[in-house]
Parts: C-alpha cells; structure tokens; sequence
C-alpha cells in the first residue's frame, strides 16, 4: 500500500494536468495575458482544486496521523522570508516566459520534443545547483555557529 497511494495521486494529478490543458504552454501563457488574448480557464482549474484541497487538509488537521502513512510530513517554516520570495520570483519568471511548470513539463515529456527537453534538463541543473549552494550555505552557517560557540 505504501507505493499505490502515491502512484494513483500521482495519475490523478497528471490525469487533470491532461484534461486542464495545463501541459499546453500556450494555454498556460494566454491565461498570463491579461491585456491581450487572456484566457480565464486556468482560473477555474486553480479554483477546482482549492475546491478540493482546502476541505482536505481541514479534514487532515482533525487527525493525529495520516491515514496511509505514518507521520505527516508538514513544512517547519510559516514565514515569508527572501529565500522563499526570491524561488516564488523566478518560479513565477520561469512560468511566465515558457508556460510550464515541473509537473506538467515532466508530463510533456512524452511528446520527445526538444524545446521540452531542453526546459526539463536546465530545471534539473537548476535543482541540482540549488542543492549544492543549499548545502554550502547551511555548512558554513554550522562553522559560524561552531566558532561562535567555541569564543564565548
């Protein structure tokens, strides 16, 4: 049970990538353009899923451990703070200028086309730098705790 879970949300979710028209970038950027030729789909995607998400997590909160695993696993953090402003920007940047975000980038990954390969290729250099500076950044915080414990 611990792997069909996460592989019927997974199809679930790509299943309504599909039908959303999501993986369609030009879908995706007309939605963006709100002074030109917008199309307001989208937005009745994104209301959809608040629609089903939101009673969601309610319903998960009432309860001491998910269902299908043995811990929640909820982020630590609930500020808004630059690291978390600056990924949302060039989130937003990389959106707005192909059309795709991961999911359905890695869903169109199927049609073999080369733009698309290219995009998923330069998405997963991009996680890879940001794992390497994120540990850089966090072994240095670690030496500056360290030398400030050992001066006082």
């Amino acid at each position: 049970m611990a792997i069909i879970a996460p592989l019927l949300c997974g199809l679930i979710f790509g299943a309504g990538l599909l039908i959303s028209g999501m993986v369609q970038p030009t879908k995706v950027l007309r939605f963006l353009d709100i002074f030109g030729a917008w199309d307001p789909s989208l937005g009745v995607v994104m209301a959809a899923a608040l629609a089903v998400s939101v009673p969601g997590f309610r319903l998960a909160g009432h309860n001491s451990r998910p269902w299908l695993a043995g811990q929640y696993f909820l982020p630590s953090k609930s500020g808004i703070d630059l690291p978390l402003m600056a990924g949302a920007a060039l989130f937003g940047v990389g959106w707005g200028l192909v059309g795709l975000c991961p999911g359905p980038a890695l869903e169109s990954l199927a049609t073999l086309s080369p733009g698309l390969i290219a995009f998923v290729v330069a998405m997963a250099a991009g996680m890879i730098a940001h794992g390497i500076w994120q540990q850089a950044r966090m072994s240095a915080q670690r030496q500056r705790l360290l030398a400030s414990a050992t001066d006082g």
